[in-house]
């Protein structure tokens, strides 16, 4: 049969048949189907609609979004804009996103490095570290996040009063007015130099990547160091230099009884922010233990061979393999963090939970105010996955 050849007619693709009007036609019956169900769906929609416009106007209830242009008179105690009770409920809102985007990114960026240094110290030689670590996982994952939510504030609650702060370091308070710390007040150079910063990492981006093309061309090994501290820190280091080069630090004293100065982190986004990355850090400690397993130990004995350090064969062979593994799982914890931020609203934090629930109640607009909600956390889930997705790809393999 090796020599024989198969005949061309054999190979051709048989000619599409005419859709028949006919039940004993399959595809017929399937788009029957499929048109009865998109109109099922339609018809439950439609009635659901027609239903909720009859009972809002038996109760008398108004809809629409024109209060977003009403005055909120809505105290918030955190706001990264400017805001008083004065402004509209539009800008309530706007700060109760931004208010929730503040934690769920702080709150992702420690969660994903702590609970990385959490999962490599559970693959420790050391007894006592893998030991502890473990116990840390276990126990963590396994207490309700509302919880310890509410332990975490109590206990800073129960803290002393500013004339008996704990002071660990100089300028740094810690009282049941929460934490003050010292800052560096802002002013435009200051924005100009982050822009600096910025335009620097972008430009070592792409000098690293020409640097890797002409590696791969020619073989030889360019350090890529000199020119990212020169871009990345000398850049913004001249124009910081060139601005006037403002450095005012604003430590906080006591005064009275209470603090002035300084930067004001409040008992409420401490305990939410301290919840959420402890909790979620037990479980990105797993996904991490789980994706460096999934790198077969002769990838370690190899580099080992080579008289590479355990530290350099982490950082540099087994780390970038654990990534293909490790992204799709974390991608999850990065989106419980945003929506477990809801819980905020259990300890007066003021997210946008907690505003919106206070401006539906204000103004009667339950619809709206949920809708506002659920379109808030989609968008933030939406694009938290889709940044994922995308640098999944980036890291995948990419077969020849």
């Amino acid at each position: 049969m090796s020599g024989a050849s198969l005949d061309p007619r054999l190979l051709r693709k048989a000619p599409p048949r005419p859709l028949r009007f006919s039940w004993s036609d399959e595809r017929f019956r399937n788009i029957v189907y499929q048109v009865l169900v998109v109109a099922a769906v339609l018809s439950v929609f439609g009635w659901l609609w027609s239903n909720t416009r009859y009972n809002l106007e038996v109760r008398r209830i108004a809809t629409g979004w024109g209060f977003l242009s009403r005055e909120a008179g809505l105290p918030i105690g955190e706001h990264l804009i400017d805001y008083d009770p004065s402004m509209t409920y539009f800008r309530a809102l706007l700060v109760g996103v931004l208010n929730t985007l503040k934690v769920a990114i702080i709150g992702i960026v420690l969660a994903t490095i702590l609970g990385t240094l959490l999962g490599i110290a559970r693959l420790s030689k050391n007894w006592m570290l893998a030991r502890f670590a473990g116990a840390y996982v276990e126990i963590v994952r396994d207490l309700p996040l509302l919880l310890q939510l509410l332990f975490w504030y109590s206990l800073l609650q129960g803290l002393p009063g500013p004339r008996q702060a704990f002071n660990p370091v100089t300028g740094v308070f810690l009282s049941n007015r929460g934490l003050k710390l010292p800052y560096i007040q802002w002013e435009s150079a200051h924005s100009w130099t982050l822009l600096a910063v910025v335009v620097g990492a972008v430009l070592t981006w792409f000098y690293r990547r020409t640097v890797r093309a002409k590696q791969m061309q020619d073989g030889q090994i360019r350090s890529i160091w000199p020119a990212a501290l020169l871009l990345m820190v000398g850049l913004p280091l001249l124009v910081w230099a060139a601005l006037g080069a403002p450095f005012t630090i604003d430590v906080p004293e006591l005064r009275g009884f209470n603090f002035r100065g300084g930067l004001d982190v409040s008992p409420e986004f401490f305990a939410l922010l301290l919840g959420l990355t402890l909790y979620t850090a037990g479980f990105i400690a797993e996904i991490v233990r789980a994706g460096i397993l999934a790198v077969s130990q002769g990838q370690w004995e190899a580099a080992e061979a080579l008289g590479l350090s355990r530290r350099r064969v982490m950082n540099l062979i087994v780390l970038p393999q654990a990534m293909r593994v490790i992204i799709p799982p974390m991608t999850s914890q990065f989106l419980n963090i945003t929506k477990n931020s809801s819980l905020a609203v259990a300890i007066g934090y003021q997210d946008i939970v907690s505003i919106a629930n206070t401006t539906l109640n204000q103004t009667g607009q339950a619809i709206e105010g949920i809708a506002i909600i659920m379109l808030v956390y989609l968008t933030i889930s939406l694009s938290i996955s889709l940044f994922m997705n995308w640098y999944n790809k980036r890291i995948a393999l990419v077969e020849r």
